[in-house]
Protein backbone atom coordinates (compact mmCIF):
# COMPACT_ATOMS: atom_id res chain seq x y z
CA UNK A 1 0.00 0.00 0.00
CA UNK A 2 1.31 3.45 -0.90
CA UNK A 3 1.50 6.15 1.72
CA UNK A 4 -1.98 7.71 2.11
CA UNK A 5 -2.60 11.33 1.14
CA UNK A 6 -2.31 12.49 4.72
CA UNK A 7 -2.92 16.18 4.06
CA UNK A 8 -6.32 15.46 2.53
CA UNK A 9 -7.33 13.47 5.58
CA UNK A 10 -5.79 15.57 8.35
CA UNK A 11 -5.43 19.32 8.86
CA UNK A 12 -3.85 19.91 12.29
CA UNK A 13 -4.94 23.16 13.88
CA UNK A 14 -3.30 25.49 16.40
CA UNK A 15 -6.22 27.78 17.28
CA UNK A 16 -4.68 29.39 20.36
CA UNK A 17 -2.03 31.29 18.39
CA UNK A 18 -4.67 32.88 16.18
CA UNK A 19 -6.33 34.31 19.30
CA UNK A 20 -3.22 36.02 20.64
CA UNK A 21 -4.16 39.66 20.07
CA UNK A 22 -3.13 42.43 17.74
CA UNK A 23 0.52 42.66 18.86
CA UNK A 24 1.40 39.04 18.00
CA UNK A 25 1.01 37.63 14.50
CA UNK A 26 0.94 33.97 13.49
CA UNK A 27 1.16 33.03 9.80
CA UNK A 28 1.33 29.72 7.94
CA UNK A 29 2.75 29.05 4.47
CA UNK A 30 2.31 25.76 2.57
CA UNK A 31 5.38 23.83 1.42
CA UNK A 32 6.12 22.86 -2.18
CA UNK A 33 3.45 20.59 -3.65
CA UNK A 34 5.82 17.61 -3.67
CA UNK A 35 6.35 18.02 0.09
CA UNK A 36 2.74 18.39 1.15
CA UNK A 37 2.38 14.79 2.27
CA UNK A 38 5.33 15.25 4.61
CA UNK A 39 5.22 18.86 5.82
CA UNK A 40 1.97 20.54 6.80
CA UNK A 41 3.27 24.10 6.82
CA UNK A 42 6.05 26.53 7.55
CA UNK A 43 4.96 28.97 10.23
CA UNK A 44 5.97 32.32 11.62
CA UNK A 45 5.22 33.70 15.10
CA UNK A 46 6.35 37.25 15.75
CA UNK A 47 5.66 40.32 17.83
CA UNK A 48 4.68 43.42 15.87
CA UNK A 49 5.90 45.55 18.74
CA UNK A 50 7.45 44.71 22.13
CA UNK A 51 4.93 43.41 24.64
CA UNK A 52 4.60 44.65 28.20
CA UNK A 53 5.44 41.21 29.62
CA UNK A 54 6.44 37.69 28.60
CA UNK A 55 4.15 35.95 26.11
CA UNK A 56 2.76 32.53 26.99
CA UNK A 57 2.65 30.49 23.79
CA UNK A 58 0.19 27.64 24.27
CA UNK A 59 0.39 24.73 21.83
CA UNK A 60 -2.49 22.23 21.70
CA UNK A 61 -1.97 18.55 20.92
CA UNK A 62 -1.89 18.02 17.15
CA UNK A 63 0.09 14.79 16.56
CA UNK A 64 2.87 16.66 14.73
CA UNK A 65 6.61 17.16 15.17
CA UNK A 66 7.88 20.75 14.85
CA UNK A 67 11.30 22.26 14.23
CA UNK A 68 11.62 25.89 15.38
CA UNK A 69 14.17 28.67 15.72
CA UNK A 70 14.45 32.43 16.18
CA UNK A 71 15.50 34.28 13.05
CA UNK A 72 18.01 36.46 14.91
CA UNK A 73 19.56 33.36 16.55
CA UNK A 74 19.15 30.58 13.97
CA UNK A 75 22.02 28.60 15.46
CA UNK A 76 19.70 27.90 18.41
CA UNK A 77 17.30 25.51 16.73
CA UNK A 78 15.06 22.95 18.39
CA UNK A 79 12.62 20.12 17.74
CA UNK A 80 9.46 19.29 19.66
CA UNK A 81 7.87 15.87 19.42
CA UNK A 82 4.28 14.68 19.57
CA UNK A 83 2.64 15.97 22.75
CA UNK A 84 0.02 13.99 24.60
CA UNK A 85 -1.28 17.18 26.24
CA UNK A 86 -1.16 20.90 25.61
CA UNK A 87 2.13 22.63 26.44
CA UNK A 88 3.01 26.24 27.22
CA UNK A 89 6.22 28.09 26.37
CA UNK A 90 7.06 31.43 28.02
CA UNK A 91 8.54 33.74 25.36
CA UNK A 92 10.32 37.06 25.80
CA UNK A 93 8.34 40.29 25.18
CA UNK A 94 9.88 40.52 21.70
CA UNK A 95 10.44 37.51 19.39
CA UNK A 96 10.44 36.30 15.79
CA UNK A 97 10.19 32.53 15.38
CA UNK A 98 10.03 30.36 12.29
CA UNK A 99 8.94 26.76 12.37
CA UNK A 100 8.40 23.64 10.28
CA UNK A 101 5.38 21.51 11.15
CA UNK A 102 5.78 17.92 9.95
CA UNK A 103 2.66 15.86 9.40
CA UNK A 104 2.49 12.63 11.41
CA UNK A 105 5.05 10.11 10.05
CA UNK A 106 6.89 12.83 8.07
CA UNK A 107 9.88 13.58 10.31
CA UNK A 108 10.75 9.92 11.09
CA UNK A 109 10.63 9.01 7.41
CA UNK A 110 12.88 11.87 6.34
CA UNK A 111 15.47 11.42 9.10
CA UNK A 112 15.00 7.77 10.17
CA UNK A 113 14.56 8.91 13.77
CA UNK A 114 12.22 7.09 16.11
CA UNK A 115 9.35 9.51 16.85
CA UNK A 116 8.83 8.15 20.38
CA UNK A 117 12.31 9.43 21.30
CA UNK A 118 10.80 12.92 20.99
CA UNK A 119 7.36 12.38 22.50
CA UNK A 120 6.61 15.07 25.11
CA UNK A 121 10.16 16.40 24.68
CA UNK A 122 11.83 19.62 23.54
CA UNK A 123 15.36 18.95 22.25
CA UNK A 124 18.22 20.68 20.49
CA UNK A 125 17.98 19.80 16.81
CA UNK A 126 21.72 19.23 16.47
CA UNK A 127 21.56 16.19 18.73
CA UNK A 128 19.23 14.47 16.25
CA UNK A 129 20.08 15.79 12.79
CA UNK A 130 23.19 17.99 12.55
CA UNK A 131 22.68 18.45 8.80
CA UNK A 132 19.38 20.28 9.22
CA UNK A 133 20.66 22.14 12.28
CA UNK A 134 23.69 23.43 10.35
CA UNK A 135 21.56 24.38 7.35
CA UNK A 136 19.27 26.50 9.52
CA UNK A 137 22.18 28.05 11.42
CA UNK A 138 23.99 29.19 8.27
CA UNK A 139 21.19 29.98 5.81
CA UNK A 140 18.77 32.12 7.83
CA UNK A 141 18.88 35.59 9.37
CA UNK A 142 16.51 38.17 10.86
CA UNK A 143 16.01 40.03 7.56
CA UNK A 144 14.31 37.04 5.93
CA UNK A 145 10.58 36.92 5.26
CA UNK A 146 8.45 33.81 5.63
CA UNK A 147 8.19 33.56 1.85
CA UNK A 148 11.96 33.67 1.39
CA UNK A 149 12.48 31.16 4.19
CA UNK A 150 9.89 28.82 2.65
CA UNK A 151 11.76 28.69 -0.66
CA UNK A 152 15.02 27.82 1.10
CA UNK A 153 13.37 25.12 3.18
CA UNK A 154 11.59 23.69 0.13
CA UNK A 155 14.90 23.29 -1.70
CA UNK A 156 16.49 21.53 1.27
CA UNK A 157 13.61 19.13 1.91
CA UNK A 158 13.02 18.31 -1.75
CA UNK A 159 16.60 17.06 -2.04
CA UNK A 160 16.32 15.17 1.22
CA UNK A 161 13.05 13.55 0.21
CA UNK A 162 14.54 12.36 -3.08
CA UNK A 163 17.29 10.54 -1.17
CA UNK A 164 15.14 9.18 1.65
CA UNK A 165 12.17 7.04 0.66
CA UNK A 166 12.13 4.17 3.19
CA UNK A 167 10.03 1.08 2.75
CA UNK A 168 7.28 1.03 5.36
CA UNK A 169 4.97 -1.91 6.16
CA UNK A 170 1.81 -1.16 4.20
CA UNK A 171 -0.29 -2.67 6.96
CA UNK A 172 0.85 0.15 9.24
CA UNK A 173 -0.30 2.76 6.72
CA UNK A 174 -3.60 0.92 6.36
CA UNK A 175 -4.19 1.27 10.12
CA UNK A 176 -2.91 4.84 10.11
CA UNK A 177 -5.24 5.82 7.26
CA UNK A 178 -8.20 4.13 8.99
CA UNK A 179 -7.68 6.35 12.04
CA UNK A 180 -7.52 9.51 9.93
CA UNK A 181 -10.47 8.58 7.72
CA UNK A 182 -12.64 7.79 10.76
CA UNK A 183 -11.56 11.03 12.51
CA UNK A 184 -10.13 8.94 15.33
CA UNK A 185 -13.45 7.30 16.09
CA UNK A 186 -12.39 3.68 15.61
CA UNK A 187 -12.05 0.58 17.75
CA UNK A 188 -8.33 -0.07 18.15
CA UNK A 189 -8.90 -3.78 18.82
CA UNK A 190 -11.36 -4.46 15.97
CA UNK A 191 -11.16 -1.56 13.54
CA UNK A 192 -7.40 -1.80 13.01
CA UNK A 193 -7.23 -5.51 12.22
CA UNK A 194 -4.85 -5.20 9.26
CA UNK A 195 -3.10 -8.54 9.64
CA UNK A 196 -0.36 -7.25 11.92
CA UNK A 197 -0.01 -8.18 15.58
CA UNK A 198 -1.02 -5.57 18.18
CA UNK A 199 2.52 -5.59 19.54
CA UNK A 200 4.09 -4.92 16.15
CA UNK A 201 1.46 -2.29 15.34
CA UNK A 202 2.31 -0.46 18.55
CA UNK A 203 6.02 -0.55 17.71
CA UNK A 204 5.32 0.91 14.26
CA UNK A 205 3.11 3.67 15.66
CA UNK A 206 5.74 4.52 18.25
CA UNK A 207 8.41 4.74 15.54
CA UNK A 208 6.48 6.72 12.92
CA UNK A 209 3.98 8.68 15.05
CA UNK A 210 5.43 8.77 18.56
CA UNK A 211 2.84 6.93 20.65
CA UNK A 212 0.24 4.19 20.44
CA UNK A 213 -2.60 4.05 17.93
CA UNK A 214 -5.00 4.70 20.82
CA UNK A 215 -3.26 7.93 21.85
CA UNK A 216 -3.02 9.11 18.25
CA UNK A 217 -6.73 8.41 17.75
CA UNK A 218 -7.56 10.63 20.73
CA UNK A 219 -5.58 13.48 19.20
CA UNK A 220 -7.18 13.03 15.77
CA UNK A 221 -10.65 13.02 17.34
CA UNK A 222 -9.86 16.18 19.29
CA UNK A 223 -8.46 17.90 16.20
CA UNK A 224 -11.59 17.00 14.21
CA UNK A 225 -13.67 18.87 16.77
CA UNK A 226 -11.39 21.90 16.49
CA UNK A 227 -11.76 21.81 12.72
CA UNK A 228 -15.56 21.89 13.07
CA UNK A 229 -15.27 25.11 15.15
CA UNK A 230 -18.62 24.76 16.92
CA UNK A 231 -19.89 27.57 19.11
CA UNK A 232 -20.02 26.84 22.82
CA UNK A 233 -23.82 27.09 22.69
CA UNK A 234 -24.10 24.63 19.80
CA UNK A 235 -21.64 22.28 21.43
CA UNK A 236 -23.71 22.26 24.63
CA UNK A 237 -27.17 22.02 23.03
CA UNK A 238 -26.42 19.54 20.26
CA UNK A 239 -23.92 17.49 22.28
CA UNK A 240 -21.55 17.25 19.33
CA UNK A 241 -19.04 15.35 21.43
CA UNK A 242 -21.12 12.19 20.87
CA UNK A 243 -20.67 12.57 17.10
CA UNK A 244 -16.88 12.41 17.36
CA UNK A 245 -16.81 9.43 19.71
CA UNK A 246 -16.83 10.71 23.28
CA UNK A 247 -19.09 8.52 25.42
CA UNK A 248 -20.24 11.20 27.88
CA UNK A 249 -19.80 14.88 28.68
CA UNK A 250 -17.46 14.36 31.64
CA UNK A 251 -15.12 12.22 29.51
CA UNK A 252 -15.19 14.83 26.76
CA UNK A 253 -14.43 17.80 29.06
CA UNK A 254 -11.61 15.99 30.86
CA UNK A 255 -9.91 14.91 27.64
CA UNK A 256 -10.40 18.30 25.99
CA UNK A 257 -8.80 20.13 28.93
CA UNK A 258 -5.80 17.79 28.76
CA UNK A 259 -5.28 18.40 25.05
CA UNK A 260 -6.25 22.08 24.82
CA UNK A 261 -5.55 23.57 28.24
CA UNK A 262 -8.99 24.94 29.01
CA UNK A 263 -12.62 23.86 28.96
CA UNK A 264 -14.51 23.49 25.65
CA UNK A 265 -16.90 26.33 26.55
CA UNK A 266 -14.02 28.74 27.14
CA UNK A 267 -12.09 27.54 24.09
CA UNK A 268 -14.96 28.02 21.66
CA UNK A 269 -16.08 31.32 23.18
CA UNK A 270 -12.60 32.84 22.81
Amino acid sequence: MNRPEIRKLYQPSQPTVTQSGTDVRYTEAPPHLALQNTIYCYWELKTLQPLSSDFIYRVVADGCIDVLFELDKPENNFVTGLSTSYIEFPLAPSFHYLGIRFLPTGFPQLFNIRASELTNRFEELRALTPTLADFIATEFDESMSLGEASLKLDAFFLKLQERNSPEVDGRFFQAFETILASYGNVSIEKGLDTGISPRQLRRLFEFYVGDSAKTFSKIVRFQQLLLAKPSATRLRKEKLFYDVGYYDQAHFIKEFKTLFGTTPSRAFDE
